[in-house]
């Protein structure tokens, strides 16, 4: 069975590569950013934005291909019930680790699976995480690893590269922080082979 991914995320991609599950990328191109300002101004926590996000993404391209399985998939940073959105420059980005060090904060991964413009199958994952106590020209060394089209693409953990080095801890599926719970998707897409 062939997916679409509504997704631009290369990491996303990978994974479903990993796990030799077909895909094909459609990019959505929903402003992610209107909806999480209006869902927000509605007084949604980071934990419905992300589902919502994830569903929208995947019913967008599934209207425009029918009979065919498409994934939506979405995360967020959740600070004490506050949303930190990926950043818009390099002075953002070290503002957001600024707010994130030294404390516990959640990663909610968010997937949604649609048919014929609707969801038929969702699921989100929430991993905790703990930033390690860093200086401010710690934090600057650490983003100037990451070139700034990443950097303002994937946000500032970078887990796959030299994110983990941040953290304390990390109590969550690595592939889910990553942005795709993929073991609860792989159950799913059995199901639907039987």
């Amino acid at each position: 069975m062939k997916i679409i991914l509504a997704s631009k995320s290369g990491v996303r991609k990978k994974i479903l590569d990993k796990y030799n599950i077909e895909n094909e990328v459609i990019v959505s191109n929903v402003d992610e950013e209107e909806v999480k300002e209006s869902l927000l101004n509605e007084g949604a926590d980071p934990l419905s934005i992300s589902k919502s996000l994830a569903e929208i993404k995947s019913v967008k391209v599934s209207n425009k291909n029918p009979d065919r399985y498409v994934l939506g998939a979405d995360s967020v940073i959740s600070l004490n019930k506050e949303l930190i959105n990926k950043p818009n420059s390099r002075e953002e980005a070290f503002n957001i680790l600024k707010k994130l060090n030294n404390s516990k904060h959640f990663l909610i991964s968010s997937v949604c699976i649609s048919l014929n413009g609707a969801m038929i199958w969702n699921h989100t994952d929430s991993s905790e995480l703990k930033m390690k106590n860093f200086n401010d020209n710690e934090l600057s060394l650490y983003l100037n690893k990451i070139d700034t089209k990443t950097l303002l693409a994937y946000g500032v953990y970078q887990i796959e590269a030299d994110g983990l080095e941040l953290f304390e801890y990390i109590k969550g599926d690595k592939d889910s922080i990553m942005g795709l719970p993929i073991k609860e998707i792989i159950n799913y897409i059995r199901e639907l082979n039987k």
